[in-house]
């Protein structure tokens, strides 16, 4: 993913949600456009997923709708630095609705200590982005902190070390030897973030909708899977 581009797109997302506080429409139907997350082992191709699914969407987006918009584990910290989140996005939630976040973000981390606070800003930002809907949220254990919406979906996306290897030396520019430490090195920060701040196994397959090999259905294909299941568990959300 192109960070820079992703971001003015992230900025642009929020941008116009905040500044929308007196949109009544905006606000009752938060917590209906689909909001999905991405669980992936490191290289199996979470960043093109999620841009084919948005290239998917954008037929099928009505005029009303926020444009589909991808915040991966990276972007969310930048956007929580750069925008005091989640203050911004609190300014389109009514009190009650804001006040159910704060109540599931401190069920999930309540009583830690203040070295959890941007885990806990992160936990309500991705509450807040999950109502505003039309969103593909990656890692940071969104499918856990999202489990109780209504409206989220959630994707474990896997593939063969061969393959995720070489993905991440694309993407990187690294060579072999430090992609696979990458990658090892990665995987287990991912596995060590679930289990510490959610007491969750990454590898639990009932944490998720579905698990998709990359290796043996292309990203396109993905894509059109994930895309027409999202369609049809939300038709009234979309020009079909």
């Amino acid at each position: 993913m192109n960070s820079i581009g992703a971001f003015k797109k992230a900025k642009r997302y929020i941008e116009a949600h905040s500044s929308d506080t007196g949109n009544i429409n905006v606000i009752t139907k938060l917590g209906v456009k689909p909001c999905i997350t991405i669980s992936r082992q490191t290289g199996a191709g979470a960043d093109k997923v999620g841009n084919e699914l948005i290239s998917f969407f954008q037929p099928y987006l009505k005029e009303d709708s926020p444009e589909w918009t991808i915040f991966d584990h990276n972007l969310i910290k930048k956007v929580l630095e750069d925008h005091n989140l989640p203050l911004t996005l609190s300014k389109i939630m009514e009190e009650e609705k804001y006040s159910v976040i704060k109540s599931i973000a401190n069920e999930l981390l309540g009583g830690r200590p203040t070295s959890w606070s941007l885990v806990h800003k992160t936990t309500e930002t991705i509450l807040q982005l999950a109502h505003i809907g039309n969103v593909i949220i990656v890692g940071r254990g969104a499918n856990i902190i999202t489990s109780s919406l209504r409206n989220s979906f959630h994707i474990r996306l896997v593939s063969t070390l061969e393959d995720r290897i070489k993905h991440t030396m694309e993407v990187y520019n690294l060579k072999e030897v430090e992609a696979m430490n990458f990658i090892e090195k990665d995987d287990e920060a991912r596995k060590n973030y679930l289990k510490t701040y959610f007491s969750k196994d990454i590898d639990d397959p009932l944490l998720y909708h579905m698990i998709i090999n990359t290796h043996l259905i292309s990203i396109k294909e993905v894509a059109e899977l994930i895309g027409n299941l999202i369609m049809q568990r939300f038709p009234n959300e979309f020009n079909i």
